[in-house]
């Protein structure tokens, strides 16, 4: 209730994107999970056909984040969110509707150029709505991105339960309804004309060596946080013998987000610069890891359900404790971005923040796969968590060199434009 309260302080604009994110993450996660499993098991392709139309997929995401971002600097962040969410309707129904393999790419392609238009377009409209509370708009934004990823996955292993193509279908229903929602509701604002070329703008932008470094510094906390789906709940089964005790990392992560995002961040606020509760969440992101590596390689508990959540104890304290710091990080993180450069640029710093999340994210989950195979073979069972802890911890240096060189920007005060 108190989530609510805190979400009508703000802008009718910034409420729709926040529910539109509850959406999104909700409809994601009831589909991408099952989507590997389906199109080996029911639609019997091989091993490499699944990673073809899987790879499609992300990389037709990660790889064009900076024409999403661009786009909607130079179209309006409102119409290229509407055709975001507009393409991954047609994505995902096609993945319901298709088992040909031209119609799995098809729906691979749009579902991953939908999610290159609308994230990056969506970052820029919330910071260019919430003036001068940007962190506190993206900590919320944050508790309902959370929330979504948290109900999606339940909802997808429920409608399974029928076939993958009540998933599928359910997925674009939610997609078409936010469709709708923002095409009516999310308010139009004018959109300056452009002072340069597309590919001026990208010079600009990737020229700007304080942006560059300090997205490169930000490689752990994308690089740990992508192990909420990888490490995190292999520690959990590994510790319990349960499958579904990978779920409870995410249940009490979102417990934990739901009842300590805004708080945290509007306390944070109050106190220090910026940068300095950046670095301070990427070394407690780094940090997590550490209970669970002191029990890594203890064996599987076999002692019934009191010895199972005593074996899982550390793994959910590292959860918790992972949680935490992105929830410290952020909400800072973004708020810092659009201050690097020209207001009418916000959409491609974004997007290039987020080509580079990806490729840190690709890199990270490739370390700490080869880690856990490594680790496995030679009993250095700590091996994945160790570097886990490295990642967050060289990026929390990082960010505090930059802010010792005064290469990272100062918020501004900005007026928060009218509804």
């Amino acid at each position: 209730m108190k989530t609510l309260r805190d979400m009508r302080g703000f802008p009718l604009a910034i409420r729709l994107l926040m529910v539109n994110q509850l959406g999104v993450n909700t409809g994601f996660y009831l589909l991408i999970p099952y989507l590997a499993l389906h199109l080996s098991e029911d639609l019997g392709l091989s091993a490499a056909v699944v990673g073809i139309v899987l790879g499609v997929r992300n990389l037709s995401q990660q790889g064009l984040f900076l024409i999403g971002g661009s786009a909607s600097d130079r179209l309006g962040a409102r119409g290229v969110i509407i055709a975001g969410c507009a393409l991954r309707t047609v994505g995902f129904g096609l993945f319901a509707l298709g088992d040909g393999l031209a119609v799995l790419l098809a729906a691979s392609v749009l579902s991953g150029l939908a999610g290159a238009l609308f994230n990056p377009a969506v970052r820029a409209y919330l910071a260019q709505e919430a003036g001068e509370r940007k962190a506190e708009a993206f900590a919320l934004f944050n508790v309902f991105a959370t929330t979504g990823a948290l109900i999606g996955p339940l909802l997808g292993s429920v409608l399974l339960l029928v076939d993958f193509r009540a998933s599928a279908l359910t997925a674009a229903g939610i997609f078409a309804l936010l469709t709708v929602a923002q095409a009516m509701v999310l308010p139009a604002r004018e959109v300056p004309p452009a002072a340069n070329s597309v590919l001026g703008d990208w010079r600009e932008v990737i020229g700007n060596r304080g942006f560059l470094a300090f997205a490169v510094a930000m490689v752990g906390m994308f690089a740990t946080e992508s192990q909420l789906y990888l490490l995190l709940p292999e520690g959990a089964r590994r510790a319990t013998g349960w499958d579904g005790a990978a779920g409870m990392v995410f249940l009490v992560g979102t417990l934990s987000n739901l009842w300590l995002q805004l708080r945290i961040t509007r306390e944070l606020k109050k106190r220090g610069s910026r940068a300095r509760w950046i670095s301070s969440g990427l070394a407690l992101m780094g940090l997590a890891f550490v209970p669970p590596m002191t029990v890594a390689g203890s064996g599987t508990a076999d002692g019934g359900v009191g010895d199972a959540l005593l074996g899982a104890l550390p793994v959910l304290a590292g959860a918790v404790l992972l949680y935490l710091g992105v929830m410290i990080a952020q909400p800072f993180v973004m708020e810092l971005i659009p201050g690097f450069g020209r207001p009418e640029l916000t959409g491609t710093y974004f997007g290039l923040f987020y080509v580079v999340s990806g490729i840190a994210a690709a890199v990270g989950n490739t370390v700490v796969g080869w880690a856990m195979d490594t680790g496995e073979q030679t009993g250095a069972h700590w091996l994945p968590w160790a570097c886990c802890l490295t990642f967050g911890l060289a990026s929390a240096a990082g960010v505090a060199w930059l802010h010792r060189l005064r290469l990272l920007p100062a918020p501004t005060a900005a007026v928060p434009a009218t509804a």
